[in-house]
């Protein structure tokens, strides 16, 4: 199938890339003409053949509104938008009713993987009308982990990026532990070699996981991660899944106190806030803020 796709960043450029090793057709547009394959939305749009797909990837909020407000204007009823940035669920609701008046359909997807997405595939939570995710759904297939696994058509409008919220505050409290533990390990004097600890958990132990992995690179590019500053940013999505818990009045106390520990890197180095800095670095390339030199 043809796809139109709009923001090329670390994400969006590697995912225009494996879903042309799938043998599709991807024309994609960004502001960074280095990496354009056209110069504005609307030469994008004129390249496609109807029924159009436009897969969105760019930041959440106003950048997103504007693109989904313009791409109103330039597509016809039958064609579809997909929002695969981090809106929160609620602008989805907004977005698929402001392209229905038009005809045009909506789907969100929440997309997981970082950069090791090209090769290993994105992890897919998508919300909308079956009618509309058939339009896309050779695309999730590109885009997906090979195997039974990795992609879901969560429910309605806004549920994959509700899915995907929730995905990153477990991702929150399980960075917050690996965090707390390796600061626990480093304090004491009778544990002499905190790294192999760690790579020690990589078989046979419950906690192994794809971070604890990520954790270990992390401890061999710097053994006590001296050259990181103990500050880690929060997403949007953070605290949107801890403001949905107090919604619903559903109890989330683990997610809660590990954004609330993002929090106390403002204030100070913190040692447990550079391992959650190397795992973000590690597995969605975010950056990280390095010590000045002495």
């Amino acid at each position: 199938m043809e796809l139109g796709l709009v923001g090329l960043g670390k994400m969006g450029g590697n995912m225009r890339e494996r879903i042309r090793r799938a043998g599709h057709t991807v024309i994609g547009y960004d502001r960074n003409p280095d990496v354009a394959d056209v110069h504005s939305l609307e030469e994008l749009v004129g390249k496609l053949k109807g029924p159009r797909v436009v897969w969105v990837m760019v930041p959440a909020g106003a950048a997103t509104q504007s693109t989904i407000d313009e791409l109103a204007e330039l597509l016809s009823p039958g064609d579809v938008v997909v929002d695969g940035g981090n809106s929160r669920w609620t602008d989805d609701e907004k977005h698929a009713v402001e392209l229905g008046i038009k005809g045009i359909g909506f789907v969100d997807c929440g997309v997981s993987g970082g950069v090791w997405g090209l090769e290993n595939g994105y992890a897919l939570m998508y919300g909308g009308d079956a009618e509309n995710v058939a339009k896309v759904q050779p695309v999730f297939d590109a885009l997906k982990p090979e195997g039974d696994f990795g992609s879901v058509h969560a429910g309605k409008v806004g549920a994959g990026h509700f899915a995907k919220m929730v995905h990153n505050g477990i991702e929150y409290a399980m960075m917050q532990a690996y965090a707390e533990g390796w600061e626990l390990l480093e304090k004491v004097d009778s544990v002499t070699d905190v790294r192999e600890v760690f790579r020690s958990w990589q078989e046979g132990t419950v906690i192994r996981s794809w971070l604890l992995d990520l954790a270990v690179n992390a401890l061999d590019d710097d053994e006590h991660l001296d050259k990181l500053r103990g500050f880690a940013a929060d997403s949007g999505e953070g605290r949107w899944t801890v403001e949905a818990a107090i919604d619903n009045a559903v109890p989330l106390p683990a997610i809660t106190a590990s954004l609330f520990a993002r929090f106390a890197s403002r204030q100070d180095d913190s040692p447990q806030m550079k391992m959650i800095a190397a795992l973000r670095n590690q597995f969605g390339g975010h950056a990280v803020e390095s010590k000045p030199e002495n």
